[in-house]
């Protein structure tokens, strides 16, 4: 009976070191270094966000992950932290349309603004009765009766501490693209898009009317306005515009902008230096990525009224 035993024994451990453990396949333990099992004894898995960062960055300098796959994943975090108010549109910046307007008074208005959905209201911008599709707005050259009002499509409203994250999926789930935020009283506060979410995650998405990168940091409009990239540097800037903006503090012109706003500004936000005036086409929560710029017309008008009082 003890044989008996032995045996089934023996067979047991010759069986188990047949099949060992993939611990065991993936490196013999006497073939692993002494810093290798020391790293494993005084090393963790992390306990926070934070040392995972840490980890992932350390990765990151080891060129075990990209630059662009490390930004990814920092922008998934920050995804899950953010809510609809860290990046909406506020309302004052809102491109909205009334629905008492004639569609030949605000076609124009949405040929220049480009986007592909607006907020119609009717009275005044916290009655946001629907949202228009531009692609709706061929019907008015196709059909006699053009019915505004019948083409909206349903408004989705969300509040102002709604997580990114959830908003997102809710994107998703409902094929929906835009939202109108609200603040706790029921006023509209802003409006916020997919896209604005995913550029959280992956940076900014250029479409159809941005530049590619042979065409420059700064380009000219017909209308005498620029688009220039964010990351321009300010020598570069003063050369086109003949501007004299210092580079002792910040060394590009989305720096020079973001310093004068003292914090990082949302998207249709304006401020003007000297005699231009520069607005945000495009950003996230972290960084300008996009400006456009234009002369101040009333500047020449200013520098002379200056000059006669002077006088």
């Amino acid at each position: 009976m003890l044989c008996n035993s032995a045996s089934s024994l023996v067979g047991r451990t010759t069986m188990n070191d047949t099949y060992p453990s993939r611990r065991q396949t993936d490196k013999p333990q006497e073939k692993r270094s002494l810093l290798e099992r020391l790293t494993d004894f005084i090393s963790p898995e992390p306990d926070s966000r934070a040392e995972l960062l840490e980890i992932l960055q350390d990765a990151h300098e080891r060129n075990l992950i990209d630059a662009d796959s490390l930004s990814m994943i920092e922008g998934v975090f920050q995804v899950s932290e953010l809510s609809a108010r860290d990046i909406m549109v506020p309302r004052a910046q809102m491109d909205a349309i009334n629905i008492a307007d004639n569609p030949a008074e605000f076609i124009p208005y949405v040929l220049e603004k480009a986007h592909s959905r607006y907020p119609v209201y009717e009275g005044n911008r916290d009655n946001i009765i629907g949202v228009l599709l531009a692609k709706d707005l061929l019907r008015y050259y196709a059909e006699e009766e053009f019915d505004v009002r019948g083409m909206l499509r349903p408004a989705v409203f969300i509040p102002e501490s709604k997580r990114l994250n959830v908003l997102l999926h809710d994107f998703r789930v409902n094929r929906n693209h835009l939202a109108v935020v609200v603040d706790e009283y029921g006023g509209v506060a802003g409006l916020i898009t997919i896209e604005d979410v995913l550029e959280q995650i992956v940076g900014d998405i250029e479409d159809e009317y941005d530049f590619d990168e042979e065409s420059g940091n700064i380009i000219a409009s017909p209308d005498g306005r620029f688009r220039v990239r964010a990351l321009t540097e300010i020598e570069q800037f003063n050369e086109v515009f003949g501007t004299h903006y210092s580079d002792e503090e910040v060394d590009t012109i989305g720096g020079l902008v973001t310093h004068h706003f003292g914090r990082v500004p949302h998207r249709g936000e304006k401020v003007r230096l000297d005699d231009l005036i520069f607005e945000i086409l495009r950003g996230d929560a972290r960084q300008i990525h996009m400006l456009l710029v234009r002369r101040d017309p009333l500047a020449g008008q200013r520098e002379r009224d200056a000059q006669h009082v002077q006088t």
